[in-house]
Parts: structure tokens; C-alpha cells; sequence
């Protein structure tokens, strides 16, 4: 048997394995986890604006109590991408009605450490406030889906500089 003949296409598959292995290592270093933060003595932590942050924000969340899930439909069964506007997230005990924590969120998904017990989420874009009510059980993860529809004004809770930034983008063409 020829070495010779051997050594071209192994050298070609253990450089190519080394080129796919550091590419794989320099994409997953480009993630960084999103914060975790703290509100009236509750951490959370939201994130899931880009497609490799949702993935992530979704295999976390069965490991925090609470998981709420901020969308605007697009009219047709399915979410718009992202979240481009902050929403008031205000959590309060279901019976007492007493206010447990109180933060912006601009991102889809926003995950807490909450306590076990009944809550009324109340979730406020542009005036219009979603209300929904989340049991929390020891152990148990809980979920809440907010989602506005297609047809809301989303040019009323744009940020400023992105409504600047489209108007200009607009006049150029």
C-alpha cells in the first residue's frame, strides 16, 4: 500500500475537522447569556430577541418558577419576531392584591423567580393592558402567553429614535 496516497486526504479531513470544530467554538462564544436581575427582592431575567437567545430563554425556563411570554401576532396564527417595545409587567398576589414586582421587559420572554401562589400578571403595551392569572406550584414551572394583535399600533410604543430612524430610511427611497 502507498502511504503517500493516504496522507493527502487525511491531512484534508483533520484540517477540515480542526476549521469546523474552531468555527463551532468561536459561534457558541458569541452568546452571552442575558442578566439576571433583581425587582422588589425577585430575580428575573429576560432576553429571547435574537434566535440562539429564545433557544436559550426556552431550555432555562423550566428551571424558573415563572415564565412569561411577551408577542404580537402577525395576523396569521404565529408571532412576529422579537418584541420591539417595552411592556410593563406588573405581578400582584391573586387575592390580596398586593404588588409583588413591577419591571419593563423589550424582550419576548421574561422568566422569575417567583414564590408559590396564585397571581393576576397584568402586562401593559401602548395602553392596552393583558390580564392573566398564574398559579405557581412548588416545582412546577408556570407559563403565561401575551400576545397583542396584528392589528395594534405598534408606531404609538415604537421608541422615538427607531420611529426617526424609519421615517429617514422612508424618505430615501
Amino acid at each position: 500500500m502507498n502511504p503517500k496516497r493516504l496522507r493527502r486526504p487525511l491531512a484534508a479531513l483533520v484540517l477540515g475537522g480542526t476549521a469546523a470544530f474552531l468555527g463551532a467554538v468561536s459561534t457558541a462564544h458569541a452568546f452571552t447569556n442575558p442578566p439576571i436581575q433583581m425587582a422588589q427582592g425577585i430575580e428575573y431575567m429576560c432576553g429571547g430577541a435574537a434566535r440562539d437567545e429564545a433557544a436559550f430563554m426556552e431550555m432555562v425556563s423550566p428551571r424558573w418558577a415563572a415564565t412569561i411570554e411577551l408577542g404580537i401576532s402577525d395576523g396569521k396564527g404565529a408571532l412576529q419576531p422579537g418584541f420591539p417595545a417595552k411592556a410593563s409587567v406588573e405581578i400582584r398576589q391573586k387575592y390580596t392584591g398586593q404588588p409583588v414586582m413591577s419591571v419593563e421587559s423589550q424582550s419576548p420572554y421574561m422568566l422569575a423567580r417567583l414564590n408559590p401562589g396564585a397571581y393576576d400578571v397584568n402586562v401593559t403595551l401602548g395602553g392596552l393592558t393583558l390580564t392573566q392569572t398564574m398559579v405557581v406550584i412548588a416545582g412546577v414551572p408556570a407559563r403565561a402567553s401575551f400576545v397583542w394583535p396584528s392589528n395594534f399600533d405598534m408606531a404609538s410604543v415604537t421608541p422615538p429614535q427607531a420611529q426617526t430612524l424609519a421615517q429617514s430610511s422612508a424618505s430615501v427611497r
